[in-house]
């Protein structure tokens, strides 16, 4: 069979699926309808529930916005605006400009680096939240590989790496950091990189959160399934050929539809209790419960496909070979070493719960930067939290997001130059007082 053929029978099966949804919405729309007198009974709302949650679980979501149009700061509001700094195929830089913001300016600026894995940079609408009032914050609001026409060329994990680079070159010196998931291998080794070729763009600080820097800890059944399985069969399996009419038409990939459905598989008995909650909530006239779903699912199902390239040296290098804990890793010939890290930061976040990374995968960030003093080397590890909720929730913004800015502070404090009291003279340290 063409690896072409599932794509196919994927768009074709979404298509002949249409008329359904299309009857399904009407009927959701009539039985919803406060003039319709079926509207308040229970096989109306029946129907109306039975009808929204068919449209939902058949429809295809696409990419979500971010949304953050203000934030309140001091009882205020001010503005956000997203702009587009910067811009290649397969990545753009968006820039969240807060044009009346006081002393905005002089902020420190916060690259988050957003997974490519599956789900768009919006997944991160929380975390960007979070920090906006503290930082100039940029994020990397990675491209569907299914709309990247042929033309545009390849992208792999050295790819990746050089974009990295080129951004941190592009937003210059001083610029923290965070890797959330997976991008906290090619965050490390562009950090590595530019530190070992004297950069001075390298980055201040990097905060590292549940990512898979050696698999070999405690590892998941994701882990468990990469080494099982070995290259070939994910060559094999996972990778299909983008279909006629999107733009990246002919263009192999790793499909967003097949990310999800191991995302779904992993956890399947807790999203059927989802839906099966939706439909109750929706039959009983709960609307909290039901709109805080439509949220979530609204982000988890939207999907992008992944270029094969990327995909293949991602699962070969992290997940099978353990290039970078051994010290195997290389970068277009050059072998990347963690040892030459030397003046960024490092905070390493993990969840006790966490079942794509386990607990020590993204520790063990510290134990390879052997040359970043210890005094710039932290860990935490949040209490009963899972993957999602190490960047995401409320958990996130009172106990990890706090934690984060705490150690930004620091290692900004510690990049000052140290001014001598005038009242002590110049060069005499000023007396210390109880």
């Amino acid at each position: 069979m063409s690896p072409s053929y599932p794509y196919h029978l994927y768009e074709m099966a979404h298509a002949a699926l249409a008329p359904a949804r299309a009857v399904s919405d009407a009927t959701h729309f009539v039985f919803r309808n406060p003039w319709n007198p079926l509207s308040s009974t229970a096989l109306g709302k029946n129907i109306s529930a039975g009808a929204e949650l068919f449209e939902r679980m058949t429809r295809r979501y696409g990419k979500p916005t971010f949304g953050l149009r203000e934030i309140e700061v001091g009882g205020i509001v001010h503005p956000v605006l997203e702009d587009v700094v910067w811009i290649r195929p397969f990545c753009n830089l968006l820039r969240f400009v807060r044009p009346d913001f006081p002393d905005g300016v002089s902020q420190p600026k916060l690259l988050i680096v957003a997974p490519m894995s599956g789900h768009y940079a919006t997944l991160l609408r929380g975390t960007v939240e979070a920090f906006l009032p503290y930082f100039d914050v940029h994020i990397t609001d990675w491209t569907d590989a299914r709309m990247v026409p042929l033309a545009a060329g390849s992208f792999d994990l050295d790819d990746y790496i050089d974009y990295l680079r080129e951004m941190l070159a592009f937003l210059g010196p001083g610029v923290h950091t965070i890797g959330v998931c997976q991008p906290s291998v090619p965050l490390l080794a562009a950090a590595a990189l530019m530190e070992a070729s004297g950069d001075a763009n390298a980055p201040a600080s990097m905060t590292l959160m549940g990512g898979p820097v050696d698999t070999r800890r405690s590892p998941t059944e994701v882990n468990k399934l990469a080494e099982k399985r070995g290259v070939e069969w994910f060559r094999r399996n996972c990778l299909h050929t983008v279909p006629f009419p999107y733009p990246g038409f002919g263009r192999e990939v790793y499909p967003g539809f097949l990310q999800l459905s191991g995302f779904m598989a992993m956890n399947l008995n807790r999203h059927v209790t989802a839906h099966l909650d939706m439909f109750n909530h929706l039959v009983s006239g709960d609307e909290d419960p039901v709109e805080k779903h439509r949220e979530f699912y609204d982000e988890y199902l939207a999907v992008m496909d992944l270029a094969a390239e990327y995909y293949m040296q991602t699962v070969e290098t992290v997940f099978v070979r353990h290039a970078l804990p051994k010290g195997e890793m290389t970068h277009r010939g050059q072998r990347v070493d963690l040892a030459a890290i030397r003046n960024a930061g490092l905070l390493s976040v993990e969840g006790e719960k966490d079942d794509i990374s386990g607990v020590g995968q993204t520790c063990a960030a510290n134990e390879l930067c052997v040359n970043i003093p210890e005094s710039r080397k932290h860990y935490y590890l949040a209490e009963g939290v899972g993957h999602y909720g190490v960047f995401n929730g409320s958990r996130f913004r009172k106990e990890i997001a706090p934690r984060i800015r705490k150690f930004i502070a620091g290692i900004e404090a510690a990049a000052k130059p140290h001014k001598p009291s005038k009242a002590n003279g110049a060069g005499r340290p000023a007396r210390a007082h109880s």
